[in-house]
């Protein structure tokens, strides 16, 4: 009764699209959401001057027409977020806590935004990817240009309250059901990742465009770049995939199932580059996302049963067109705001990477050639300083020693600030912002779409009813799959070893191991249809009630 009351509660508190609204909405066959991480209004802005700046017959985004309102993105306890709390709620309907995956928060009674259940903490919560292969059948896929463990991907198809747990992240990811991941982190994909997956028909890519592109089969895992891809201004063709060819082959592949699917596609590096202060990275990686969006919303036009939901996570670096220190920038024409922007052909991610593989003889012409300008003093000897410069004359004893008061950040950072510094636009942090994020959305039926300012609690109960599911849906598939094991098992025996709980019952024995959806009674594997999660916190597994059936 009291997991009911709150529940009502949470509902309750958030403000804008009532239940009725929701109700309005027709069902569709596919869902494509389009995140661009960290994106914050002003970089979309500033990525729409800089495009009509290079392009005049270019003056508007691929989402422009179809901007319908932003949206209040926030952590449980606190109103900026990053990129794990706040996709965790587009996910599950229950906004989180920094660094939490799709999982229910500890309560912070002075601090929370909403009524949390304190007798629920660190419950795994039942995702709209979960919901929709297991109610509706439908396939799923993720697309991002980060590693697949990241939060994003991870919020829509793992739990953990620690997204840096990447092994455990990686191993739900595997054991969930997904029929396409592209992107980046062929690190994170293991010897034991790739044998599970090929037992089960897919096919696995690392580094391998040309096997990917010429891949037929609809479950496939194509993985390029360690960590995360390269950015897509400095990017290879011939060896990485931009990100709107993998949108649009993984619409391909998953358009095939007769259920419809559901795909998220994550702009990943606008958040990197944002972190960064580069402005050419932002505004490359934004227009990357862009043309990812008009292949989502050519196919949703084409296709006639396909909604596309485009919204950031979060904002991120504070980004303003005009500072304090570019005296009468207000009056200044486009030419003087962007020219320089326009020039640069490298990200400063770039830059630091020429720099540090070329002569330090070398590293005004690296400015030049790249970047149109070269350093002045102040700036070369903030180069010469910089501690991760590794070409630097200077010894690096001397070097961690200096304190540079302008220049004190690490090299990429350094060379954005060059960067910026000759351009119309400044930055208040380095880190996230709390400003509401953009929301533009597609729907079959245009009434249908998604208006004004909502909350992340909001957009979940919208993402929900596109596929005729509601947030209660969510909550009974989070009943039935992560109840406690200790109420499961209740009056069994059970022990665990090495991360194993056995339970035993007469003569059957069930082996269960965290983070897969494999469990084995008596010896035999057996699948089940979502995965197990152990929580070291509460010394919990939560696992599906149906697990107990097996032992009568």
């Amino acid at each position: 009764m009291k997991k009911q009351l709150i529940t009502m509660l949470v509902l309750m508190f958030a403000l804008g699209m009532q239940a009725q609204d929701v109700q309005g909405v027709k069902e569709v066959k596919n869902v494509i959401l389009m995140i661009p991480d960290g994106c914050s209004l002003a970089t979309i802005s500033a990525a729409r001057w800089y495009q009509w700046y290079k392009n005049p017959d270019a003056p508007k985004l691929a989402i422009d027409p179809y901007i319908c309102g932003t949206v209040r993105t926030t952590c449980s306890n606190a109103p900026i977020g990053d990129s794990a709390p706040t996709t965790s709620c587009y996910m599950t309907g229950y906004p989180s806590l920094a660094g939490w995956v799709s999982t229910y928060p500890v309560a912070h009674p002075k601090d929370d935004l909403y009524p949390m259940d304190s007798t629920r903490a660190y419950q795994p919560l039942t995702t709209v990817l979960e919901a929709a292969r297991m109610l509706k059948g439908k396939a799923t896929g993720l697309v991002s240009t980060c590693y697949f463990t990241h939060a994003t991907p991870a919020d829509c198809s793992s739990h953990s309250y620690n997204r840096s747990a990447y092994e455990n992240i990686a191993s739900q990811q595997v054991h969930n059901g997904l029929n396409v991941v592209i992107g980046g982190g062929t690190k994170y994909m293991t010897e034991a990742h790739e044998q599970f997956l090929r037992s089960k028909g897919y096919d696995i890519f690392k580094d391998d465009i040309n096997a990917m592109r010429s891949c037929t089969n609809n479950n496939m895992w194509a993985q390029f770049g360690n960590r995360d891809m390269t950015n897509d201004l400095d990017r290879d063709p011939a060896k990485e995939p931009s990100l709107a060819e993998m949108t649009e082959v993984a619409i391909r592949k998953l358009s095939t199932d007769k259920d419809g699917f559901f795909l998220m596609v994550e702009g990943s590096k606008v958040d990197y580059s944002a972190h960064s202060n580069d402005p050419i990275g932002m505004v490359t990686e934004y227009l990357a996302f862009d043309r990812a969006c008009r292949v989502a919303l050519d196919f949703a036009r084409r296709d006639g049963n396909t909604a596309v939901v485009i919204l950031a996570d979060h904002g991120n670096s504070g980004i303003s067109i005009g500072r304090r220190d570019w005296h009468g920038y207000s009056g200044d024409s486009k030419h003087k705001m962007f020219s320089a922007l326009a020039g640069y052909k490298a990200t400063a991610d770039e830059i630091a990477a020429k720099l540090n593989n070329a002569p330090f003889e070398d590293a005004q012409k690296i400015f030049r050639e790249w970047l149109g300008f070269e350093l002045n003093d102040k700036e070369m000897e903030a180069l010469k300083y910089n501690r991760e410069y590794r070409k630097s004359p200077v010894p690096d004893e001397e070097r961690k020693q200096y304190r540079s008061t302008l220049y004190s950040s690490g090299l990429v950072r350094m060379i954005a600030q060059f960067m910026t510094e000759r351009t119309g636009l400044a930055f208040t942090t380095n880190g996230h912002s709390g400003e509401d994020v953009m929301l533009a959305a597609y729907h079959p039926d245009m009434a249908c779409r998604p208006y004004g300012m909502l909350t992340n609690i909001e957009l979940n109960h919208y993402l929900c009813s596109l596929y005729g599911m509601t947030h209660d849906d969510l909550e009974q598939l989070t009943s039935q799959n992560f109840a406690r094991h200790t109420d499961v098992f209740q009056g069994m025996k059970m022990n665990k070893k090495d991360g194993v709980l056995t339970v035993k019952k007469g003569r059957k024995t069930l082996e269960i191991t965290p983070n897969t959806n494999i469990v084995k009674l008596n010896g035999e594997a057996k699948e089940l249809s979502s995965v197990v999660v152990y929580v070291d916190k509460n010394d919990t597994y939560y696992l599906p009630l149906a697990l107990r059936d097996m032992l009568k």
